[in-house]
């Protein structure tokens, strides 16, 4: 009987390193703002540039982290990050002072959206070459799945348990459970165990077979038209998933909703999501990346422009809807296009700098949105505007042409 490639247990041990990640993301910390701001007392425009400087602080591991996996390999990096993040986030549930809390962001932004996602996106693309499309859609699912999965705990233990106790065990299950799994279970690469990527047992034969294992530089990379439209398309998609995500609970109480809804969508958006995920993954491989980022985009933005009108539950629920299938569809792309189109030699350091880009955005969404209510009274305006800068984002994506040789692998030459 044929041996089950490593890879696939190297996949499930990254979609769970990402779904660890939870506490520094701007969604899992929405878990937690409205129970945390009426504990301390802490304004939301004072709350929103916390997370600012928290998260453009954190954005800087993921700089950094890259050349620690690209080095050391993923065992160390997942085992060392996972067991940090988690012993921050049980400091944090004990934090009693805006600057403990401040503190406490940071270190999760940068142990977890940062370091961790970082980490986990390397393993499947060093693990992956000619089924990357394929691995990152099962990559996407797996992870939306356990996120599914996440989200109601973690809110149910917020409402029965506060939020302190709720932050505690998500700690203790990084301390516990993640880091654990990690050192047992993580390998550096198919080659240090004596494989082929894709589990193969034959060269690889596209075009330029060798600079897919070596790949590009990345500073080579980054100067290129495709790095920055995938990363920018991304990064706009961070901002406003961060910015909702943090204020998703007051944003849906302007429109009339109670919480109930707001974890009613939080849900939709990720079994939607899923359908993005598997759509994503089939389509990459018959639709040009550039094409596909596009359309993810325009679907972005019509649950945007549709947000400040919704009125009813029902389109609540297909506000959920478009925001989880476009999301969906830009974390395929998001994660599979950098091995894909740069290669595996610098895949830590390319991934690190467009990751570091999406933090970035994400720290800026909170903040936008909480300037335009106090501004204006209502997050409407700061929701148009986003909408239009991502479909003229949309439009650059359709214009911006793929590097030679990712072009001749989308035509089979």
């Amino acid at each position: 009987m044929a041996r089950v490639y490593y890879g696939w247990i190297m996949l499930l041990l990254a979609a769970a390193a990402m779904v660890g990640t939870l506490p520094g993301r701007t969604q899992g910390l929405g878990l937690v703002t409205e129970p945390l701001i009426a504990d301390l007392g802490i304004s939301r425009v004072a709350y929103a540039q916390l997370n600012l400087w928290a998260t453009l602080i954190g954005s800087v591991f993921a700089i950094g982290i890259g050349r620690f996996v690209d080095r050391f390999g993923a065992r160390v990096m997942l085992t060392t990050v996972s067991l940090s993040l988690g012993v921050v986030v049980c400091f944090m549930s004990e934090a009693r002072s805006f600057w403990a809390l401040a503190l406490g962001v940071a270190l999760t932004r940068g142990l977890g959206q940062s370091a961790l996602s970082v980490i986990s996106l390397a393993m499947v693309g060093q693990w992956f070459v000619r089924r990357i499309d394929t691995a990152m859609a099962i990559y996407s699912i797996v992870m939306s799945m356990g996120f599914m999965a996440a989200f109601p705990i973690v809110g149910s233990l917020v409402q029965s348990r506060g939020w302190r106790a709720a932050w505690f065990a998500v700690g203790v299950a990084l301390v516990a459970g993640l880091a654990p799994l990690s050192w047992l279970l993580a390998r550096r690469s198919p080659e240090s165990i004596g494989v082929t990527p894709d589990g193969e047992n034959k060269p690889l034969t596209l075009p330029a077979a060798a600079d897919f294992l070596s790949g590009m530089g990345w500073k080579d990379a980054i100067a290129t038209p495709t790095f920055w439209v995938f990363a920018i398309g991304a990064a706009l998609y961070g901002l406003v998933a961060s910015g909702i995500g943090l204020f998703n609970e007051s944003i849906l109480a302007e429109r009339g909703f109670d919480a109930s809804v707001y974890y009613q969508t939080l849900i939709v958006t990720a079994m939607t999501a899923l359908v993005g995920n598997f759509g994503g993954g089939w389509l990459a491989t018959r639709v040009s990346l550039p094409k596909l980022l596009a359309l993810s985009l325009f679907i972005l933005t019509a649950g945007l422009a549709a947000l400040p009108h919704v009125a009813t539950i029902a389109q609540v629920m297909l506000w959920a809807v478009a925001m989880g299938l476009g999301g969906g569809l830009v974390m395929v792309l998001f994660f599979s296009v950098w091995p894909r189109v740069f290669g595996r030699r610098n895949l830590g350091r390319i991934q690190g700098a467009a990751q570091a880009l999406t933090v970035v955005a994400s720290a800026v969404g909170p903040l936008l949105l909480a300037w335009c209510i106090e501004w204006t009274g209502s997050y409407a305006a700061m929701f148009n505007l986003l909408a239009a800068v991502i479909a003229l984002t949309a439009v650059a994506a359709l214009l911006t042409p793929l590097p030679n040789r990712e072009r001749d692998v989308e035509a089979g030459l």
